[in-house]
């Protein structure tokens, strides 16, 4: 956390495809080092006991830092695994219902693209946060990118917290910082040599 309240808290997102036995000591060097309020399981395929015995590995490392652990898009794993809760993708109906199903305690994230009435109906729908993104240039969404003003008018006219993610440089944090809750990194940390390096570059404007 930081006691600098103009400034977002780190949201950490798992690259798509690794191997845990390889990734879980990275993460844990970086979960060492910096401050990280919420830690996404973000991974591709559908191999739902591959993703449990990861998730089972990370769960551990996050708890025993007081860190919530989300996944991305398996609902019923949320459950069955004692996770903090679920990151949806973008168009996901029915966080209403999936309010009652994991109850009030549980994390709910949706992923908004860069629809403003995307994030307004998720908030109303009982949403604990809305996610905005790419905000740098990435083929991701189609090529689009989240303009900073999405964020401004979000941060002043709505309540819900909302997270900037998607092709961050620090440049783009440093903007973003006065008009975001959460700043979420993943593949712009993981993808380099010295994950660890790569990430306090990215957040030296956060001066977390």
């Amino acid at each position: 956390m930081t006691d600098q309240p103009d400034r977002p808290q780190l949201y950490l997102i798992t690259p798509p495809v690794f191997e845990p036995a390889d990734f879980a000591p990275t993460l844990a060097r970086v979960l060492d080092a910096v401050p990280v309020a919420c830690l996404r399981l973000s991974m591709a395929g559908g191999d739902e006991d591959r993703i449990a015995r990861v998730a089972d590995q990370l769960r551990e490392l996050a708890h025993a830092r007081d860190i919530p652990l989300v996944i991305e898009r398996h609902v019923l794993l949320a459950e069955r695994l004692g996770l903090d809760g679920v990151h949806l993708p973008e168009r996901t109906p029915g966080i209403r219902k999936l309010r009652e199903t994991l109850g009030k305690d549980a994390i709910i994230g949706a992923a908004c693209g860069a629809s403003r009435h995307e994030g307004l109906s998720a908030a109303e729908a009982g949403a604990d946060y809305v996610a905005f993104g790419p905000v740098g240039d990435s083929p991701l969404g189609g090529g689009s990118t989240v303009d900073a003003e999405l964020f401004e008018w979000w941060s002043q006219m709505i309540e819900v917290p909302v997270v900037a993610e998607g092709a961050l440089t620090p440049e783009l944090v440093a903007a973003l910082a006065p008009i975001t809750d959460f700043i979420a990194l993943g593949d712009e940390v993981w993808i380099q040599d010295d994950p660890l390096a790569a990430l306090r570059r990215l957040i030296a404007p956060l001066d977390l």
